[in-house]
């Protein structure tokens, strides 16, 4: 079974061109199927008219938020609700084209996670393709999973995968590179992008400051989520020991030279690092407490298994 997922604010003009095109293209897979229609608090008719669908087509699902929550939100929802193997996620404004869903469908027979390159896209250069092009080269190489276009919201995923992914803030769009880091195997092929034809796009060019906080988010995650000692603990002994070294020099000029040294930005600057550095160990051993309690008061596994196969042996181990 497939579920095709659709995060909706305000598309009203566009929810009944996009139902048809993917329920042409889904019955030609011939593949039973869902449609998951989510409202992330609307202001328009927009949960009217997908209602009505629902009403009208049994394999149409709808959520509906109280208020808008954002696309990732909207994204989780329906990874939640997805009854199906493969979970197909794309935009309601149609501008992804659902007659790549056979592409990604036929992909994703050979890995976890099918991703879209919308190569040719038709938006503003200045305010949509060259922030998005500057991004998707960052976090490539930050997360080390190099996709052309992290923001394409046509994917295909296993839902065995991506339901196990808690997903915050502006996370939707880290997917890959946070299910490759357990193991995931991630392909990208590319799609059809068309002009956008009714109304306007919810998102601008502030919208990268926040997917950038989140990188930050993304790469302690995948780095230093089980181990924030490592991550805090080199910045505090590095900054510790500088602060030393210079206490030490200064130490030595008072002792035997006989200088003054009490007026100096140097002496500031020591005292500050070995602070610095006191205070960075101080919160890597308060992050690792915190990460051990959480993992062992919920029984969260350090691990991802791909697949587990139990032995018929009796307890007594004969």
């Amino acid at each position: 079974m497939v579920s095709v997922l659709v995060p909706l604010y305000n598309e009203e003009e566009s929810i009944p061109h996009l139902y048809e095109a993917v329920k042409g293209v889904m019955d030609g897979v011939g593949r039973p199927y869902e449609l998951i229609l989510v409202d992330d608090g609307s202001t328009d008719s927009t949960l009217d008219l997908i209602t009505a669908l629902h009403e009208k087509d049994k394999k149409v699902a709808v959520i509906s938020f109280r208020r808008n929550f954002g696309q990732t939100a909207a994204f989780a929802a329906g990874f939640d609700a997805a009854k199906g193997g493969v979970i197909i996620t794309l935009d309601g404004d149609l501008q992804n084209d659902p007659k790549d869903i056979p592409n990604l469908l036929a992909e994703i027979e050979h890995c976890d996670i099918v991703s879209g390159w919308r190569k040719n896209r038709k938006d503003k250069f200045i305010s949509r393709r060259l922030p998005s092009i500057m991004a998707n080269r960052l976090i490539s190489k930050v997360t080390g999973v190099r996709l052309h276009d992290y923001g394409c919201s046509l994917k295909a995923y296993r839902a065995d995968v991506v339901k196990k992914i808690n997903l915050y803030g502006e996370m939707h769009r880290f997917i890959p590179a946070v299910a490759s880091h357990v193991g995931a195997r991630v392909r990208e092929i590319e799609t059809t992008h068309h002009p956008r034809r009714f109304g306007k796009s919810k998102y601008g060019i502030s919208r990268t400051i926040k997917v950038f906080l989140d990188l930050i988010t993304v790469k302690f995650l995948q780095s230093y989520s089980t181990k924030p000692i490592q991550a805090f603990g080199p910045i505090g002994l590095l900054s510790g020991f500088t602060g030393f070294m210079i206490s030490f020099y200064l130490a030595c000029e008072k002792v035997f030279r006989g200088r003054d040294i009490g007026g100096r930005p140097l002496l500031l600057l020591g005292v500050l690092l070995i602070i610095i550095g006191v205070q960075m160990i101080g919160m890597g051993l308060i992050a690792e407490m915190l990460a051990r309690t959480y993992h062992e008061s919920q029984n969260k596994p350090i691990y991802h298994a791909k697949l587990v196969l139990e032995s018929d042996a009796a307890d007594g181990g004969a």
